[in-house]
C-alpha cells in the first residue's frame, strides 16, 4: 500500500503512477464510487472527488457519488448491486478513513475493496477492485469530532485524488494534453 501526502505538489502524479501499476491493461471503463456524506466534513472526501470528476471523460469514466447525490450508508447497498460486472470494467472506490497518527492527512492506494463505515461500526458491503483512502483523522481520536474536521484539508486531498484519477484516464486512453482535467 502506497501512502502519499495530500499536500505534496507531486501527489496527483504519484497517484497516477500508482494507479497505472494497479490497473489491468484491458480495462475499457473505470467506475469510480465516491463514498461519503455531504453533511459531515470528515466524511465528505468521496463526494468532493466525485463532484470534481463528474462529466470528465464520459467515454471511459463513470462517477457514482457526488455532493449532490452522495453514496452513503442509506444507499450503498443499492449502489453496490448496480455496479457493472463486465469483464472490461473496473471499480475504484474512494472514501475517507481514520488511521494511525503517522498516516493522518495522507492518501493510501491499494488493490482490493474497501469496507466503508467500519470506523462508525457499520456493516456495509465492501466495494472496489482498487481502493483510494484519504486518512482524515487519527483512529484513536474521538469519532464525534469527525463533523469538525478541517474542510480545507479534505478539499485539498480531494483535489489531489481527482487530479490523479483524471491524469490516469487522460494518459491511459490517449486524450489530448489540452483536455480538461476536472469539471
Amino acid at each position: 500500500m502506497r501512502s502519499i501526502s495530500y499536500c505534496d505538489p507531486l501527489a496527483p502524479l504519484l497517484i497516477r503512477n500508482e494507479l497505472f501499476s494497479l490497473l489491468p491493461n484491458d480495462i475499457r471503463r473505470l467506475t469510480v464510487v465516491c463514498i461519503g456524506s455531504n453533511r459531515i466534513n470528515g466524511d465528505s472526501l468521496g463526494p468532493f472527488v466525485g463532484t470534481l470528476l463528474e462529466n470528465v471523460y464520459p467515454d471511459h469514466l463513470t462517477v457514482i457519488g457526488t455532493l449532490k447525490r452522495p453514496v452513503d450508508a442509506t444507499n450503498i447497498q443499492r449502489v453496490h448491486q448496480q455496479l457493472p460486472k463486465e469483464p472490461n470494467s473496473y471499480v475504484l472506490a474512494v472514501d475517507s478513513i481514520v488511521g494511525p497518527r503517522p498516516f493522518v492527512h495522507t492518501i493510501a492506494i491499494r488493490p482490493g475493496a474497501l469496507a466503508p463505515g467500519t470506523a462508525l461500526g457499520h456493516s456495509l458491503p465492501s466495494i472496489g477492485d482498487i481502493s483510494i483512502m484519504g486518512v482524515i483523522m487519527e483512529d484513536s481520536a474521538d469519532i464525534d469530532t469527525l463533523p469538525y474536521t478541517n474542510l480545507h484539508i479534505v478539499y485539498q486531498m480531494a483535489k489531489a485524488i481527482a487530479l490523479g484519477l483524471s491524469l490516469t484516464i487522460r494518459q491511459r486512453y490517449g486524450y489530448a494534453p489540452s483536455a480538461p482535467l476536472l469539471a
